[in-house]
């Protein structure tokens, strides 16, 4: 194999970008770090999957830093995964909207569905069967990373949603939106 680039590290037995440990700004008064890449790790014959060691160090800045919460996506055949905080800002978010709105009762879902996964001292979780046939995982599972949360895919199966927005992009000329203005002035 080939020389490995100096910022690249050993990730649960794969070489991989080293955990990104730099704060990326605030998010509703709380300091951010990203989940980023993707991984795809086996599921052991206990139902128990390694969690990639960089998204398990971006875990560590949540209130409770050895758990993941796990629901099942309302648009895609996966699983959306994210950390304690985040949830409780999805929840203030939520509760901004009408209570007896379709849009409250829709959103609520989330965590009627919602599984707290206790990440063990090995850094695996067990994702419970509700969750894994929403998503059609078997023996595999790719963890993709979405930045502020990330996602549970079946491999093949995230192979061709990749494929597909990755066109849908190039033909809809998709780009990052101009960052926010700051006393009125558009920051570069």
């Amino acid at each position: 194999m080939g020389e490995v680039p100096s910022f690249w590290g050993e990730l649960d037995g794969a070489a991989g970008p080293t955990p990104c440990r730099t704060s990326v700004g605030e998010r509703w008064g709380k300091q951010v770090e990203l989940f980023l890449s993707t991984y795809v790790n086996k599921v052991d014959r206990k139902g128990r999957v390694s969690v990639p060691a960089t998204f398990r160090s971006t875990l560590t800045n949540n209130r409770y830093p050895n758990l993941l919460i796990a629901f099942p996506s309302i648009r895609l055949p996966t699983i959306e995964c994210t950390g304690s905080d985040r949830m409780e800002e999805m929840q203030e978010r939520i509760e901004t909207l009408e209570q007896f709105s379709d849009e409250h009762e829709n959103l609520s879902l989330l965590f009627a569905e919602a599984q707290p996964l206790t990440i063990d001292g090995e850094g695996r979780v067990i994702v419970p069967e509700a969750l894994k046939a929403h998503a059609h995982i078997g023996g595999e599972v790719a963890f993709v990373g979405l930045g502020a949360s990330f996602q549970l895919w079946d491999p093949a199966a995230y192979a061709e949603h990749r494929a597909m927005v990755r066109e849908r992009a190039a033909r809809q000329g998709t780009t990052l939106p101009p960052r926010r203005t700051t006393g009125g002035r558009q920051a570069s």
